[in-house]
């Protein structure tokens, strides 16, 4: 049957473009790459010699302190039970997988929320490239970060902060937004400059929406995991990937266990962080 348009060689275009930008980007690449390696390595080994019951006391409180003895008490069953299956260490190598690709997806996604919100050109420009990273398949974006970082964490954080980054703009933004016109006009009245009217104004009103975007962002960063571990990540992900490839329920069980009590103790310690505790009368 003859078609009657000609397939666009897309696929060739993307592959001169990704070509090209490792030639011309290859140096600065690699800088970036040791660098982003060099930090990993070395909070991944500090950890790690950490003593283990540090690490869960560190948690308990902050659970204590986000949401009560409940929480804490869950927090410490379930970091104990981790340590208990011998998979603290992998468990560490994810944490810091995991806390990286987030902090970076909110320092970039923190302003960009914030400019989006104030210009409607630049969240015409954006909101279509955040429709991408958020509609494309996971394992698409590991083809290319592949190919710039070659394997190991580097790639899988990359490929983890694109994929974890648009809650953090879009909440940050619907979060500036939703402030009411009232108290900026009154705030404009009394004189603020646009500054003041961000730090003072908009920015705590906003908080609530902004953190909601900082969970969404951990919870999908969480949820790359077992993705990032076909690029060499290691972590819990690739006990996962291992129970796949020797059929080893008991490990695939252990593993995501871990995965799930790890993502319920970040979950609902950055839900309740900060959140002003309501007293009974």
């Amino acid at each position: 049957m003859r078609r009657l348009l000609p397939k666009l060689p897309l696929a060739n275009w993307v592959n001169a473009f990704t070509q090209w930008l490792t030639t011309v980007l290859g140096p600065f690449l690699g800088g970036v790459s040791n660098v982003v390696k060099s930090v990993v390595d070395g909070v991944s080994v500090g950890l790690q010699h950490v003593p283990w019951w540090v690490i869960v006391i560190v948690f308990v409180v902050l659970a204590w302190r986000a949401a009560g003895w409940k929480l804490a008490l869950g927090t410490l069953i379930g970091l104990v039970f981790v340590w208990d299956l011998r998979l603290w260490n992998h468990m560490i190598i994810t944490l810091v997988m995991v806390i990286l690709s987030a902090l970076v997806s909110v320092l970039i996604g923190l302003p960009l929320g914030i400019w989006s919100a104030r210009s409607t050109r630049v969240h015409s420009f954006i909101s279509p490239i955040l429709d991408l990273m958020q509609t494309m398949p996971a394992f698409v974006y590991l083809v290319p970060v592949l190919l710039l970082f070659s394997i190991g964490m580097v790639p899988a954080i990359f490929a983890t902060v694109v994929f974890a980054m648009p809650p953090a703009v879009r909440l940050t933004r619907l979060g500036i937004l939703q402030v009411p016109a009232q108290l900026v006009e009154a705030a404009r009245a009394f004189g603020t400059s646009d500054k003041q009217l961000l730090w003072k104004v908009q920015l705590p009103l906003a908080m609530p929406s902004i953190k909601a975007g900082i969970n969404q962002t951990i919870m999908l960063a969480l949820s790359m995991v077992v993705i990032a571990s076909m690029v060499g990540a290691g972590g819990l992900g690739a006990d996962v990937m291992q129970s796949l490839e020797t059929v080893n329920v008991g490990t695939g069980v252990e593993s995501g266990l871990s995965i799930v009590i790890l993502a319920i103790v970040l979950d609902r310690i950055s839900q309740k962080l900060g959140t002003p505790k309501k007293r009974t009368a």
